[in-house]
Order: structure tokens, then sequence, then C-alpha cells
């Protein structure tokens, strides 16, 4: 073990990349597994290390070799079966970061827990946050470092825990990399922390949840803030939620969203899921073709879009939000890159493929982006009107299992 390990704090741990002894990454530190006990400090079994795609394996603590600032490096044996706690273990970020303990009497906050390797790793040290009362004898908020032996409350199950620890802890991640994190927690644990994001922060965190953790979750917030949360949701996830509800449920939250944020989810609800209209975004990119190719390229450098609707423009005439006046054709990504900025998107349209409507079905969805070779397809009315597009993530995430989320690559468990 490295020299420079001797006090570890674990939320510092959250994120940081695991090296095998050759130096490739095989993935990054999410959790702390340690075994409490009546008395004596709790040992650490080991660490939660999710690997791709989003797997969480269990690392023994035995077989890390080195802990630094940047860096968690192991002997090279992982067994990649799926990490399933036991009922004796408990997790560091998820569960103990936001408790309300005592010390010296006064209720205090769990921000961080430090290990350290005496003969084993065990748990030493406990950074907290004084809230109300006199037993620090200091300012309220502030933060001391305690030994574990003064904490008292650890075993006590808490009905409002709080999550402002865990989420500092995985501050910076993807939402899919937090969705995963989210959807291993337990239920009371998701509901805290569901509480405590941001209604843009959670609404990204829905969209890459299975949608029974959707459903639940939005079952526990308050109907105004669901309807704001659903509003800040892409309408295509936003509608695909709504069909899991029962429809009286659905149409309330429609009437609590602002009119000009639910007509397009209204609008998709009308398609079947399997088909072009249920899977399509009716948000793509749409220009008019007196754009030049700079404008293009500026629309489509916008970070929130997703690489398969950056991927091309759709071209069409006033007005150019869904639906759109009459669709003329797509201008690709690549193409946009060989033209001059002053060209106009009227001058490089691609329309000779021609786009699929509403009522296509996956499978039909799913051939046409195969023969093209595309990763998303325009979606045209009979009017000739854009209505939105088909990307491919659309068309894996209803092709792919329920439970894709929790297989490994190939299907399979894997071991050592």
């Amino acid at each position: 073990m490295s020299a420079t390990t001797t006090r570890v704090f674990v939320a510092r741990l959250a994120g940081i990349a695991v090296f095998d002894p050759a130096g490739d990454q095989i993935g990054r530190v999410r959790d702390v597994v340690v075994a409490l006990r009546p008395t004596g400090l709790p040992r650490v079994h080991g660490l939660v290390v999710e690997v791709q795609p989003r797997r969480r394996v269990f690392l023994p603590i035995t077989r890390v070799t080195s802990i630094d600032p940047g860096a968690v490096i192991f002997t090279g044996r992982l067994n990649m079966r799926r990490f399933e706690q036991r009922a004796s273990e408990t997790l560091v970020i998820a569960e103990l970061l936001d408790l309300a303990v005592t010390v010296e009497g006064e209720r205090v906050t769990v921000l961080d827990v430090a290990m350290e390797q005496h003969r084993d790793w065990v748990v030493t040290k406990v950074a907290v946050r004084r809230g109300e009362g006199r037993g620090f004898r200091r300012r309220r908020g502030e933060t001391r470092i305690v030994d574990w032996e003064e904490i008292r409350g650890f075993g006590e199950v808490q009905q409002d825990q709080g999550a402002a620890g865990l989420l500092a802890a995985f501050e910076g991640m993807r939402p899919a990399d937090l969705a995963t994190a989210l959807h291993t927690l337990s239920s009371k644990r998701r509901v805290e922390v569901a509480a405590a994001l941001d209604d843009e922060r959670l609404a990204d965190i829905l969209e890459e949840l299975p949608e029974n953790d959707q459903v639940e979750i939005l079952g526990t917030l308050e109907v105004e803030r669901a309807a704001d949360v659903l509003e800040a949701m892409g309408p295509d996830d936003a509608a695909d939620l709504l069909h899991e509800l029962p429809p009286e449920q659905a149409e309330r939250l429609l009437r609590l969203m602002e009119p000009a944020e639910a007509a397009p989810v209204r609008r998709l609800l009308r398609y079947e899921d399997d088909t072009a209209g249920g899977l399509m975004t009716s948000e793509p990119v749409v220009l008019p073709p007196d754009s030049t190719v700079a404008e293009a390229l500026a629309h489509i450098r916008n970070r929130d879009l997703s690489p398969a609707v950056a991927a091309q423009v759709y071209v069409s005439r006033p007005p150019t939000e869904t639906p759109t006046g009459r669709f003329l054709g797509i201008a690709h990504f690549q193409r946009l890159l060989r033209e001059p900025p002053a060209t106009l998107l009227g001058a490089i349209l691609d329309n000779a493929l021609d786009p699929i409507r509403p009522e296509l079905p996956l499978r039909g969805v799913t051939s046409y982006l195969a023969s093209y070779n595309l990763v998303a397809a325009p979606v045209v009315d009979e009017a000739g009107r854009l209505l939105g597009a088909v990307t491919v993530d659309d068309v894996l995430d209803h092709m792919l299992p329920e439970d894709w989320r929790e297989l490994p690559a190939g299907g399979t468990d894997g071991a050592e």
C-alpha cells in the first residue's frame, strides 16, 4: 500500500479511476463497503467499482495496492459478477453521508468518513457539521473531525436523511452515471436524492432511469413540482413517462404544465410507443433554406444536444418549430464541415431519401436507419411537414430488454 495513504476520506474517492498493474483503467470508484460492529472500529471490506457498461462490481480492499489522490491501483484480479450488498454491509457514500448523529449530546450531520490502514483497513474518523445546540461550543454550521468512537446513532434508521453530502460526492458525474447510482440506492434514498436535486438535473437523470424508477420518483414529488420536472425533460422522454401513468394522472400533470411545453408532449402521446411518432423527438435542429453553413454549425455546437440529434440539420420552410412548414431535406454534419461558412443550406441539401411517416413501426424505423447508415431520420406527415426526428439512441432504448442497464457486455455474468 502506498505510503501516501495514511488516511483516506471516502467521499473524495468517488469517481476516482481504478487501474490494473499495467496502467489500464478498468473503472471508477463509486462507493466503499464497510461492516459496522457493535464494538470496535468498522472494517473496510472493499470498493464498489463501476465498469462499463454501467456495471458495479466488488473490489476487495485486500487487492488494492495503492490509493493516491488521482488513482486506485489493484492487483489485476477482479471478479466481474455484479456487486450485491449483504445485510451486514454498509455503503459509506450511499448510506452514511448526511446522517444525523450525536456527538457529545449534540445532533450533527455526517459530511465524510475517513478510513485508515492499520493491520486491516478500518474507519477511524468522521467529518461532521454541527447544527443547532451547544455541544461543540462552536458556531452553527462549523465542521469538525471526530473519532469514530465519539459518534452515536449510526445504527438508527432515519426518516429524512437528506442528500447534500451524497450529491457532493457525485458532483460532476454525467446524468447517465448518476442515474445508475440512483438506481442502486434503496427506495428511501432515491426519494431523498430526488428531493435534493434541482428540476433540470432531476429531469436529465429521469431520462436515463428505467421506467419503474421514473414512475416511483415522479410519484413522490408534489404534483406541481412533478409538472415542472416534466417540462424540463425532452418532450419525447416526458411522453414516454406519461405513457406509463394512469390516464387521469397524466392528464392532470399535462394541465399543470405550461401550455407551450405541454403541446409537443400531447402531440407525441397520440402515437403508439413502438412507432416512429412515439419514438421521435419533436425538437431536432431545424433551419430555413436561407440559413448559412456557419449558422447551422453554431446550432449543432449546443452542448445540450445529443450526438445523434446534432448529426444533421433539418431544413424546412418556415415555421421551423415542429410541425414545420414544408420539409425540404437534410444537411448532414460531415457535409457542413466541407462547405464554406457562407454557403446556404438550400444549396447542399440531401433530399434523395424519402422521410418516414409517424405510423411506421419500430421494425421499419430500424431497417431504415440500417439501410442508409443513418443515426437519425426525419418524420414527416401527409402534408409534408416535419414532425420530428427518430434517433438511433431512441431506437436502442426500445429494442434492448427492459433490464439492459443491469446486464454486462455480452449479456451474461462474468467471473474472474
